[in-house]
């Protein structure tokens, strides 16, 4: 899928914008919310610390965020079934109804980092350590050889729980601890399950915030989507992703817009679920749990999130559509424009977005 938003084509976001380790260590006596947050209200654009969001939200909102763990995903390991063999990294993705899991192998760099290369051959194994294996099955999406399916020898959530470490791109300076990784918001999941790589959005959050928003009357609202691989190079499309959405969660976003509130969404995944559970007319969202595929668009828009709280993403990422869909082209330009000027940093550990719908009045949800 191509992104083709107007006035981003020829963005450049300087090498030395991206966020290259978490905001706590950029100085002593920081936290995690010492982020700065850009606020797009069409094309309106403001500028914030993290701290200040209460007082940019409204009581009745419902903020809705992912619960999803994140996994100790990359693992070192050797192809070929004798001594020695490439050295490779794992990236473990997705696990499968089957059980098997959608995988992604790296060349590992001198410099902790990985590089792509090419998946497969179908048939390859790959071996771990503590006597794991996995053996290559085929293309995730034929045509696409980066994720590959690969049936797994052993238990790969205590593979991962003794070996792992979380999933690193080149524009980090270094490795970080797994709690680096983890949100306010993350639960253990059934089964060891989680995400691949953070649901980074709701990083800066910390426990003091939540109750300040919980004060003013905003309404926290869970759901789980477990992230895959979404390589930094390939700037693809989502893959399908597992996610539930509890009858809670459902009946409090149903409320909040019947009561004039605004929905709010804590990442992409989030829309991406909160989507998946609408129904097609006045977009209630129901309960449900399984695997959703959509790709959320302009053309194909927004039925149920009135906002969107995320990072901030390179001009060819696919999640910039979705973006559009939630905001509008004018105010996406607008917004990254702004970012680009005012140093905001990108990636995981970097500065973050809240776009707001344009709204004439506070309006009421039929």
């Amino acid at each position: 899928m191509s992104v083709v938003v107007d006035g981003l084509e020829g963005l450049r976001v300087p090498e030395e914008l991206s966020a290259r380790v978490p905001a706590e260590q950029r100085g002593p006596g920081r936290g995690r919310d010492d982020v700065r947050l850009l606020v797009s209200r069409g094309e309106v654009v403001s500028h914030h610390v993290f701290r200040e969001l209460p007082s940019l939200l409204r009581a009745g909102d419902a903020l809705v965020v992912n619960t999803s763990p994140t996994l100790a995903a990359a693992v070192d390991g050797r192809l070929g079934p004798e001594p020695g063999g490439e050295p490779v990294v794992v990236h473990f993705s997705t696990r499968g109804d089957d059980g098997r899991w959608a995988v992604e192998l790296r060349s590992p760099e001198p410099s902790g980092s990985t590089r792509p290369r090419a998946g497969g051959p179908a048939g390859a194994v790959v071996r771990l350590p503590g006597g794991g294996r996995i053996e290559l099955a085929g293309p995730l999406v034929p045509g696409s050889g980066r994720l590959w399916w690969a049936r797994a020898y052993g238990d790969v959530p205590e593979l991962l729980g003794r070996y792992g470490r979380p999933i690193r791109y080149g524009y980090t300076e270094r490795d970080q601890p797994l709690s680096a990784y983890q949100t306010v918001f993350a639960r253990p999941s059934p089964g060891g399950g989680g995400s691949a790589e953070m649901p980074s959005a709701g990083r800066p959050f910390t426990a003091r915030l939540v109750a300040e928003l919980e004060a003013r009357g905003v309404r926290i609202a869970p759901l789980s989507l477990h992230t895959g691989v979404a390589s930094a190079e390939a700037h693809e499309p989502p893959y399908p992703e597992r996610f539930e959405v509890p009858a809670a969660t459902a009946a409090l976003v149903n409320a909040a817009r019947n009561g004039g509130g605004r929905v709010i969404a804590v990442g992409t995944t989030v829309v991406r679920a909160l989507e998946s559970a609408a129904t097609e007319g006045g977009g209630r969202v129901r309960e449900v749990r399984g695997w959703t595929d959509l790709v959320v668009t302009p053309a194909r828009g927004v039925r149920v999130v009135d906002g969107l709280l995320t990072g901030l993403h390179e001009p060819e990422a696919s999640h910039l559509l979705m973006l559009e869909a939630v905001a509008g082209r004018a105010a996406l330009r607008s917004a990254y424009a702004a970012a680009v000027r005012g140093r905001y940093l990108w990636h995981e550990f970097g500065d973050v977005h809240l776009l707001l719908r344009e709204e004439k009045a506070h309006r009421m949800h039929c």
